[in-house]
């Protein structure tokens, strides 16, 4: 009876919850998207429906290729890692080749084909978490012998924060070399590593912080934005407005009045800043609400795993959109500098969207393997 209930409880029964998270995620992401870009797509457009047209075929497609991540055994998966890491290599140099890589406000980040533009660093955040998670599993048992079963991972890391660097995108840089970061500590590696690392890498990360007038300008509005109220504390004030605008019920869906020009580009990186002001305050417990029940599922799969590989990977997925989450409305509450990492499900972004339903889609794997595991546990018991 005991492992009745025990098997029961595992991840796999747990998954129509997740379900409904996600769901309602993906719900009011278009929802707010759509609140927040009609009119700003009219204007450039002609068109008010096309960003939010746009998105909704990313979705599409994003579920579509979500399933098959859900479908695929994770051994297949982890059989072509080597060809995931070369692959997410040559799509993040592309950005760099003139015609096809695309520049948009200072950043060589895309690559245009088609007429239609892909991020590969929002590629890159999957590839990683599958490979460390694929590495440290293989190395598990030796994580001690940090130039053997360590470094090469890491040097991994560096090389492709160091690429995304380049594509002048410093935040998310950042981001990715901090995830990988976690995933070696939750894996087990030894302080002092991390100790020596943070000797050598912050004098590093400072000095490249500093390098560009725009991070510095950053930094400063976040000091304090008034110091610069129409140039770098501008989208600050704007966002802050916003929410204090929208009360606890918020002026209603579809009423705010920052996106009309007062909020730069309110259907990216600040959508949440629309969504504050039309749903108040009680909308923004509601999305982070949501945001943190996907990574109580998400956290308590990986830590409930009884295998190395697929706990590191559900960790890995869940920390990307669940910190990526938090980052942004930090932002938009004013309580870390502007990233320009934008807002899972809801920011307007088809490479974002389509790599977040493969990161569900996979922890859905997850999910569905280690309850085939512990199936097989109990049976062969």
């Amino acid at each position: 009876m005991s492992e009745r209930f025990a098997l029961e409880r595992t991840p796999q029964r747990r998954d129509a919850a997740l379900m409904i998270v996600l769901v309602l995620l993906i719900g009011l992401g278009l929802s707010a998207l759509f609140s927040a870009s009609y009119n700003w797509a009219e204007q450039l457009y002609g068109d008010p429906f096309r960003l939010i047209r746009r998105q909704a075929i990313w979705v599409l497609l994003g579920s579509f290729v979500a399933f098959l991540a859900y479908t695929v055994p994770l051994k297949v998966i982890r059989s072509v890692v080597p060809a995931m890491v070369v692959g997410a290599l040559g799509l993040m140099a592309l950005t760099f080749v003139p015609g096809l890589g695309e520049e948009y406000l200072g950043g060589r980040r895309w690559i245009l084909l088609f007429g239609s533009s892909f991020q590969p660093s929002e590629f890159v955040k999957v590839v990683l978490v599958v490979y460390l998670a694929h590495m440290l599993d293989r190395k598990r048992d030796t994580l001690d012998d940090t130039m053997n079963s360590v470094l090469p991972p890491l040097i991994v890391v560096a090389v492709f924060g160091s690429l995304i660097y380049l594509q002048n995108d410093f935040s998310t840089s950042v981001f990715v070399v901090l995830v990988s970061l976690l995933m070696l500590f939750v894996a087990r590696v030894r302080l002092r590593f991390f100790f020596g690392l943070g000797v050598v890498a912050t004098p590093l990360a400072v000095i490249l912080l500093l390098t560009r007038e725009h991070r510095v300008l950053r930094i400063l509005a976040f000091i304090d934005p008034n110091l610069d109220r129409f140039g770098s504390g501008y989208q600050v004030l704007a966002a802050q407005r916003a929410l204090e605008q929208g009360g606890l019920w918020g002026r209603g869906i579809g009423q705010g009045l920052q996106k009309y020009g007062s909020l730069p580009e309110p259907h990216s990186d600040f959508v949440f800043a629309v969504l504050g002001e039309e749903l108040g305050y009680l909308g923004v417990v509601v999305v982070l609400g949501l945001f943190i029940a996907f990574a109580v599922k998400g956290y308590g799969l990986a830590f409930a795993a009884t295998s190395t590989f697929r706990s590191l990977l559900a960790f890995g997925l869940t920390s990307v959109i669940v910190l990526q989450a938090l980052l942004n409305m930090a932002v938009v509450c004013g309580l870390v500098p502007a990233t320009g990492i934008p807002l899972p499900f809801f920011s307007h972004g088809g490479s974002a969207i389509l790599m977040t339903l493969v990161m569900c889609g996979l922890l859905l794997n997850v999910a569905r393997e280690e309850f085939a595991a512990r199936s097989e546990d109990v049976t062969d018991g």
